[in-house]
């Protein structure tokens, strides 16, 4: 009988779960557009873009020479090898050749890109801000339009980064030579390949971030705000890092177009992306289109966290002037 009342008791309709305070969020709430203005997105975008790339930029060059020596009469290298080959021949600045062109392709691309994103996220997303599909959307357009701005500059960094200093003696002087010798659409040679390997990376990037992100923000919700910054970093490394495999062979197509006619590579028929696969394929077999993974994947990992950790700082940067405003403080 004592069992069958605490059963009874036990399951009584006045015992219900306790509501959780409305301050409670299994997840992090925010408007559709952050409540920013488009030019501080801008700024926010550019200051990520540049210290992303500035610090992750001796693993590109690494991935530049791997990636552009398969078309080149020289035999396929690893990681350690290339390495040691820039070292070798040019020391520790070897690593940093294209910088300038980086930084100057960077900071604007980025800009155009978090800008652009954050708009078509708004318009896209509604009143849902989480929603991941809306996401991935806006980031293709923001890649298109990032792309149509970094391509230049990209081609003269990684023609550059093979350290061929008798054909280029800095940014300015590759690209009046460029200019001069393969004229204006040399500069976008690789556009098409670009936007179609970033199409994808965009997606799988932006999917993959807010999977991981939900998944960490659902194991400890209570601690979300003082973890923001490990949660974006820890979200944006493994998005960057997966999509970053997944688009290595257009990778590696973008490299040898952009490349072409520098360190003895011969230049391709033309700009298509199949001739340029067969070609590859030809030379150095099916794994040649896999050239650079391991060093693009240490890129976009890292590269990721801190684009995104730096983002979302300089955004709160802004936010809490606003918030001090509202206050009347």
């Amino acid at each position: 009988m004592a069992t069958e009342a605490t059963t009874t008791n036990f399951q009584n309709s006045d015992f219900r779960p306790v509501p959780q305070p409305p301050d409670f969020h299994p997840e992090v709430l925010v408007s559709p557009h952050d409540g920013l203005h488009f030019w501080q997105f801008m700024i926010a975008g550019s200051v990520a873009g540049c210290v992303e790339h500035m610090a992750m930029f001796p693993v590109d060059t690494i991935k530049t020479h791997m990636q552009a020596l398969g078309s080149c009469p020289i035999k396929s290298v690893g990681v350690r090898h290339a390495l040691h080959s820039i070292l070798k021949s040019e020391g520790l600045p070897g690593l940093y050749r294209g910088i300038g062109a980086m930084g100057l392709g960077a900071g604007p691309a980025h800009a155009v890109y978090f800008s652009v994103y954050e708009a078509c996220k708004k318009y896209f997303s509604g009143k849902n801000p989480n929603n991941p599909a809306a996401h991935a959307i806006s980031g293709v357009f923001a890649t298109v339009a990032s792309d149509a701005v970094f391509t230049p500059m990209d081609m003269v960094k990684q023609r550059l980064q093979l350290g061929n200093s008798a054909a280029y003696k800095g940014v300015f002087d590759c690209v009046k030579k460029v200019m001069k010798e393969e004229g204006f659409r040399a500069f976008y040679a690789s556009y098409r390949t670009t936007v179609l390997m970033n199409a994808p990376y965009t997606a799988v990037h932006f999917s993959t971030y807010e999977a991981v992100k939900s998944g960490l923000i659902e194991i400890s919700p209570e601690s979300v705000s003082d973890e923001r910054v490990i949660v974006h970093a820890t979200a944006g490394a493994l998005a960057g890092a997966s999509a970053a495999v997944i688009t290595t062979p257009l990778d590696v197509v973008k490299t040898q177009l952009q490349c072409q006619g520098v360190c003895g590579c011969a230049r391709f028929k033309s700009s298509s992306i199949g001739d340029v696969v067969e070609t590859i394929v030809r030379k150095d077999g099916y794994m040649g289109l896999m050239r650079g993974w391991i060093p693009r994947m240490l890129f976009h990992a890292p590269a990721a966290a801190i684009c995104w950790s730096t983002y979302e700082a300089v955004k709160t940067l802004f936010h809490e002037p606003n918030a001090n405003t509202k206050n009347g403080t």
